[in-house]
């Protein structure tokens, strides 16, 4: 095995580690007991990550980055916006139904926990979602709606407003307080959001509607 391979193969270790580790114990995770469990050292996650909130940020990217490209493929390129947001929405239903919904809901409750807890963890975890969340907005903007084509701060205020409504009634679903949203609801939800002035008017050039990120962690 090349080193470039070694390493590779100690990164996801250290990963896999860590997401059970802090699936179980939240903020308060070890380090060693992360680093036994992949069978390396406490050095080995300070070579590879920096430090304990440089792996936990690469373990919410990890997280992260199958969820957004499972969006891009659920949207279609040559959607207008209402289209892209309707498909956007159906997929967020969708994935409620997933066998490991329950187990994605709970990591994204810890590691939440762990950024109010932990000063260090937190900007961290905040420079991963907003990196994914760039990702969102890039979907949204420019797509035609009314006539125009939206723009980028535009699709950052929809983004926000899209995510905090269907991350709630995600998690309504899931605990069994939504039983009548179904695809359909989810869909007209969200399309009811774009007509509203105030998500397609104005607003800075932050990930939120002052310039912070999108509630939740999870793209989905």
């Amino acid at each position: 095995m090349t080193r470039a391979e070694t390493k590779e193969r100690n990164r996801r270790a250290l990963l896999d580690a860590a997401f059970h580790v802090v699936s179980r114990d939240g903020h308060r995770a070890r380090l060693d007991e992360i680093a036994e469990r992949a069978g390396l050292t406490t050095g080995a996650v300070y070579s590879l990550f920096g430090s304990k909130s440089g792996l936990l940020g690469a373990l919410v990217t990890e997280y992260l980055q199958p969820h957004y490209e499972e969006i891009e493929r659920a949207v279609p390129a040559d959607a207008d916006l209402l289209g892209a947001v309707d498909a956007f929405a159906r997929y967020y239903r969708r994935i409620c139904d997933a066998a490991d919904a329950p187990a994605d809901q709970s990591l994204q409750f810890t590691l939440l926990d762990m950024a109010l807890h932990d000063a260090e963890v937190g900007p961290r975890l905040a420079a991963s979602v907003r990196a994914g969340e760039e990702r969102l907005i890039a979907l949204f903007t420019g797509r035609p709606h009314e006539g125009a084509p939206v723009a980028r701060r535009q699709a950052q205020r929809l983004a926000t407003a899209l995510r905090a409504v269907l991350i709630g009634l995600s998690q309504g679903v899931l605990l069994g307080l939504a039983p009548g949203a179904d695809e359909q609801y989810f869909a007209d939800t969200a399309r009811a959001l774009v007509s509203g002035a105030s998500l397609l008017d104005g607003g800075g050039e932050g990930g939120g509607p002052e310039g912070g990120p999108s509630v939740g962690l999870s793209a989905g």
